[in-house]
Parts: structure tokens; sequence; C-alpha cells
């Protein structure tokens, strides 16, 4: 994510900044990834902190995405889709620098629906997943006690909601590509037969789990073609993000990118993992010394990395 600047005064603006410390208000433009001063607010913006200008109506494009928003009678839900709409928003402003949801665009937009387990009438179960171009996003993770407790249930340390937002919206992604023959026959060359059964595979995944091995970055890729896909391009989306917001806040190694290097214009894919890996590497030294986690700890194989440059080519170039 670049860092932005205050159309008033020049300073330094982020992404969900609503606005500088100048005292201007700022609105942010997902075509030109700016801050602007004079647009329209998103609808959202007084209820959940939405920062993006509205278009074509009342709502700002990541918000007119959500169908249905979880249960507002049950006061801690608002926050909760606040966070959950921002990791969305986060994820839609990174797919827009490859083209993706932008007035060119002319196919479907994803459809979500932020559901909590928590309602005003009892609790309720929800199932994050996507089909037909539905996604469903629970937004009880977005509370920090709730995450850390499935993180650990789970064994997935880096279970984050907008890695939610990046894996569920990448099975809607293979939706749009797989209109393209060429793309599904390169697709199963690579990541096997999609049309197997979903569900016994994850029964059977859930039944004997797999460890990941060298071709499938995480062991839920082991799962399914579907999800051997999602989890590749959210991890595709982790680097190239954490490249290009390095680079953006002036962070590098002495063979690293320069400060302006954008890294989703980058058209080689070796370049842009190898520049990722070897930044991630300085930075696990780094959150060592506090004893914190590793910011990312895969290790990427040949077959992983022929996994991830089929899928950037996929993605960047749709």
């Amino acid at each position: 994510m670049r860092v932005f600047h205050c159309p008033n005064c020049g300073t330094n603006v982020f992404f969900h900044n609503t606005a500088c410390g100048c005292g201007q208000t700022v609105t942010f433009d997902p075509d030109t990834q700016s801050m602007l001063a004079d647009a329209q607010f998103c609808a959202n913006r007084d209820e959940i902190g939405c920062n993006w200008k509205a278009e074509d109506g009342p709502l700002c494009r990541a918000c007119a995405m959500t169908e249905t928003v979880p249960d507002l009678r049950e006061p801690d839900n608002l926050p909760l889709w606040e966070r959950s709409e921002q990791a969305k928003r986060w994820v839609i402003a990174n797919l827009v620098r490859w083209g993706w949801f932008t007035a060119q665009d002319t196919g479907a937009r994803p459809v979500f629906k932020m559901l909590s387990e928590q309602t005003a009438t009892g609790e309720m179960d929800v199932v994050m997943g996507h089909a037909n171009g539905e996604i469903t996003i629970n937004v009880t993770e977005a509370s920090d006690a709730v995450l850390a407790d499935r993180q650990e249930r789970f064994g997935e340390l880096y279970r984050t909601m907008i890695g939610h937002m990046r894996h569920e919206i990448a099975h809607f992604l293979f939706l749009r590509l797989s209109e393209n023959q060429t793309f599904l026959a390169d697709f199963r060359a690579r990541f096997g037969d999609e049309r197997a059964d979903y569900a016994a595979a994850l029964k059977e995944h859930y039944d004997n789990p797999k460890a990941p091995d060298g071709t499938h970055i995480t062991a839920y890729a082991t799962a399914h073609p579907h999800e051997d896909w999602a989890e590749t391009i959210a991890h595709l989306l982790h680097l190239t993000d954490l490249l290009d917001s390095a680079a953006s806040t002036g962070l590098s190694l002495p063979d690293g990118p320069p400060r302006d290097y954008d890294a989703y214009v980058e058209r080689d894919t070796e370049v842009l993992l190898t520049l990722a890996v070897d930044l991630t590497i300085a930075m696990n030294h780094v959150n060592r010394a506090l004893d914190l986690p590793d910011l990312y700890p895969f290790v990427l194989t040949p077959g992983m990395r022929d996994k991830l440059a089929f899928a950037h080519g996929a993605v960047r170039l749709a």
C-alpha cells in the first residue's frame, strides 16, 4: 500500500485516514490511488469510518459490494463490521492496481455477506466461504480475542481478516478467470482438476490432514485445487503488498527496490518474490529482537514459485 499525501498541506496520510493533522478532511479515490479534498463522502463514513468517495449513488465502490451487514441490534457488531470493511477496502484497493473492479473492468463484482455469530436473537453459525460470486465473511473474527483464540485452536498463527479477504476474493477471481478456457487448461496442469468433489476433498483433509509439501504453500492448500489457488493468490497479494508498502515508506536493503518502486507494475514474478523474501528475512530478524513471531516464515520452493508466477500473470494481465 502506498503512503498518501494531504491535498492541502502535503503531509503524509495513510490508507484509513479520514482527515489530516492540518484539519483537512480527505477522501480516497481508488482509481487514482490518492486522497482528495473535495469528493463526495461514502454514506458509510460516519457509521463505519469509510473514507472512500461515493460513486453513482450514496455508497463507495467497496461498500456497494456488501449486500448484507451484521445484526446491528447487537452493539458489539458495529466495530467488528467496521474492521472487516477496512480489511475489504484494503484488498480491493490492491486489486484495483491490477485493473480489477475499475470502470474499465466490465466483469461481475463480488457480493459480500458480512455476518456475525452474535445476533440480537442469539448465536448463529457463520461459515466463511465463496459460492457463485457471493462471499460470506464472519466479522466475529475481527475481534482480537476471538482471532487469537482461533489462531491457537486451528494452528494458524497467520490467520487475519485481510488474509480471509484475500483468500475468499481469490475464489471469485478464479470464477472470473475460468471463463477463459486457456486459463483453465494451464490452471489444471499446475493445480489439478478443480472439478474434483469438493465436499469429499475437504472431509478427507480434515480426517487425514497433510503437511504442506514442496508444491503447496500451506496445509490447507493440499485440500483441493480451489483451496490451493486461493492460498496461492493470498500469498501473492501478501508478498506484493508487503514489498510495495516497504518501498513506499522507504524501507529497503542494499540490493532492494528504490523508494519509488511499484510492486504492482513488476512483471517479473521471480524478481518480485526474491525482493519480498529478502525483505521478510530481514524483518523476521527484527521481530525476533522483540520476541514477536516472524513476519513471513514460509519457504517458497520452486514448485510454489511456479504456481505463484502463473497466478501473478493471470491476475495481473486479466
